[in-house]
C-alpha cells in the first residue's frame, strides 16, 4: 500500500466508468476510428485524449464551423455500438464490497452514452451518477467530482477517486481527492496516483456505513 493511503479512510468512493468498472475500449475504438475515417483526421492528432469528453475532443479535432456535426456524427455512432462491452475484474466485487457505502460514478461520457453502456455491461451501479450533462466542464476540470462529493453530501478532500486515466487522474487532483490509479488502459509511467494498482481485483474495500478503507487483496 502505498503511504499516501496506508491508514486513511473516506467519507465515499467515487468511481470513473469507462476503464474503471467496464470495459469499452473495443467499441470506443471502433467508433472513433469510423468517425476520424470520415473526418478525416489522422490517428496522431489525438494525443493523450484518454477520459476526455468527446464534445471536448471534437472542439480540439475540427474546426469552429464544424464541430456541431462532429459532435453529431460521435454521439450518433457511440450510442449505436455498446457491443463486447463488459464488466471489467473485481468491479461488480468492490459494488458489492460498497453496498451502503457512499459511492458514485463521475464520468466524462453523456447521459445516454453511459446509460447505454452500464446496460450493455450489465453492471449494477451506484445511486449517483454524474455524466458530462451534469457539469459545465469535463475533465480534467475537477467540476465531475466536485458535483459527485455535491451530491453525496460529502467534502471532495474526504472522497477516493478511482481512475484509469490521466486526465481523470488530474482532475480528481484538482478536485483536492485522494487517488486510486488502475493500470487498465495507462501505463505505469504515466499513471500518476497515490496507490496505482492492475485492476479493481488487486484490492478491497470495507465499510462501517460511514467510513470506506481500501487494502490490497
Amino acid at each position: 500500500m502505498a503511504e499516501g493511503l496506508t491508514g486513511r479512510s473516506f467519507a465515499a468512493v467515487l468511481f470513473d466508468l469507462d476503464g474503471t468498472l467496464i470495459d469499452s475500449t473495443p467499441a470506443i475504438v471502433r467508433a472513433w476510428t469510423t468517425w476520424a475515417t470520415e473526418f478525416e483526421v489522422p490517428a496522431e492528432r489525438f494525443g493523450n485524449s484518454h477520459g476526455l469528453p468527446s464534445a471536448d475532443l471534437v472542439r480540439r479535432l475540427l474546426p469552429e464551423d464544424r464541430h456541431e456535426q462532429g459532435i453529431a456524427r460521435i454521439n450518433e455512432l457511440e450510442l449505436a455500438d455498446v457491443a463486447d462491452i463488459v464488466v471489467l475484474p473485481g468491479a461488480a466485487r468492490a459494488m458489492a464490497e460498497l453496498a451502503g457505502a457512499r459511492t458514485a460514478i463521475a464520468t466524462s461520457a453523456a447521459r445516454d452514452l453511459a446509460k447505454a453502456r452500464i446496460a450493455a455491461a450489465d453492471l449494477v451501479p451506484p445511486t449517483v451518477i454524474i455524466t458530462v450533462d451534469d457539469v459545465r466542464r469535463g475533465k480534467p476540470a475537477p467540476d465531475p467530482f466536485l458535483e459527485a462529493a455535491r451530491r453525496l453530501g460529502v467534502d471532495p478532500a474526504d472522497c477516493l477517486v478511482v481512475e484509469d486515466a490521466t486526465n481523470g487522474l488530474q482532475a480528481a487532483r484538482s478536485a483536492g481527492c485522494a487517488t486510486l490509479g488502475l493500470l487498465t488502459t495507462t501505463p505505469a509511467d504515466q499513471l500518476d496516483a497515490e496507490l496505482p494498482v492492475p485492476g479493481l481485483a488487486a484490492v478491497q474495500f470495507a465499510h462501517d456505513g460511514d467510513r470506506v478503507a481500501v487494502a490490497p487483496r
